[in-house]
């Protein structure tokens, strides 16, 4: 359900051929593995603190052959490089996720917040320095339940 919304929002902002998108507190690979899977053009970075969550998804790279698919066991406020997405799923508040990836964010790159239901709360608590471009509802096959990705940009200095 969300490999359409990346894929647009990714061809929106120029950087669709070659992206690279970060998974953070990837867990068991959602949607990490699932993106390396459907979307071979993107690179994906899953991290997560937990060395069993890494190396599941490690394994998981290797039995399924997949070169585009990547796992580090760290910290995310441990991480090297820039990243055209930064995504997560069931990770942390939305305040602090921004918080701890905003240094990883490429220039133009946004972040994408997998969520259940409309975080209203959660969005207010956002700093002034992060925008919600987009609140877009999810239909997931076989599951009758509100999902939806919160699309965020840093506001550009100055304005």
């Amino acid at each position: 359900a969300a490999i359409g919304p990346l894929r647009r929002t990714l061809l929106a902002r120029g950087a669709s051929a070659g992206a690279r998108l970060l998974d953070v507190g990837s867990g068991g690979g959602l949607p990490g593995v699932v993106v390396a899977i459907c979307c071979p053009d993107i690179h994906v970075t899953c991290v997560d603190a937990v060395a069993k969550k890494s190396a599941f998804i490690r394994q998981s790279a290797a039995s399924l052959a997949l070169a585009n698919l990547e796992s580090v066991h760290a910290r995310v406020e441990k991480m090297p490089g820039r990243f055209d997405i930064v995504c997560s799923r069931a990770f942390a508040s939305m305040a602090d996720f921004v918080a701890w990836t905003a240094p990883l964010l490429a220039p133009g790159a946004c972040w994408m917040a997998m969520k259940g239901q409309h975080p209203a709360d959660e969005i207010a608590a956002l700093p002034d320095t992060v925008r919600v471009f987009h609140v877009e509802q999810l239909q997931v096959p076989g599951l009758d339940a509100q999902r939806c990705i919160v699309w965020l940009e840093p506001v550009p200095s100055g304005a």
